[in-house]
């Protein structure tokens, strides 16, 4: 009997530690993470998310995706927005939170899956790379210029701007030649010793 007992308190023990380090939310709570508003002393950065090379390459495109709801006909995905700089905000950490809020689909690798040391981007809106052909997936630009490094280690900084766009020729339809002169080594910006643009 006193043995049942002690198995029994062990087991509501154990119930009790689970619960209490458990976060239950609505599939509302998980989309709707707050947005922070944007006051007159806010620092802030913009995203966009854009598909246009997909619409001119449609006979590569896969046929399951060739659905209005899914390849808006104008390519924007999301429109430039303005959001609250959080501290520590990365390229990633900005997209994952855009996403929840707008209830955009977001798939990516996480560091400890991805070769690279950083969050991987798979598919956003259901366009995963491979998608729209062999040489296609999501890249991101900063101010108009293509870090060489993972979105989840660029930390963005007051007037950002951030843009997602899909490729469909490895980066050559979208402005990404990648050379010496539009990379940054390690996400570092010009006045921090990174190249310039």
């Amino acid at each position: 009997m006193k043995k049942d007992l002690l198995v029994l308190l062990a087991i509501l023990l154990l119930a009790a530690l689970l619960l209490s380090g458990t976060e239950f939310q609505t599939v509302e709570e998980y989309y709707l993470t707050h947005i922070d508003d944007i006051k007159p002393d806010s620092k802030t950065v913009f995203l966009s998310i854009r598909c246009d090379t997909v619409l001119e390459n449609t006979e590569n495109l896969d046929p399951a995706l060739r659905r209005e709801e899914l390849l808006p006909e104008d390519g924007v995905i999301l429109a430039e927005t303005e959001y609250v700089l959080r501290e520590g905000d990365t390229v990633y950490g900005l997209l994952d939170r855009v996403a929840r809020y707008n209830r955009i689909q977001l798939e990516y690798k996480g560091t400890d899956e991805s070769p690279f040391g950083s969050v991987y981007i798979e598919g956003i809106h259901y366009l995963y790379e491979y998608s729209c052909g062999p040489l296609s997936g999501w890249v991101y630009k900063v101010n108009g210029v293509f870090p060489n490094c993972g979105c989840s280690e660029y930390e963005l900084q007051d007037g950002d701007v951030v843009e997602w766009v899909y490729t469909c020729d490895l980066g050559r339809d979208v402005g990404c030649a990648r050379t010496e002169q539009n990379n940054l080594p390690s996400g570092k910006r010009e006045e921090e010793g990174g190249a310039k643009p």
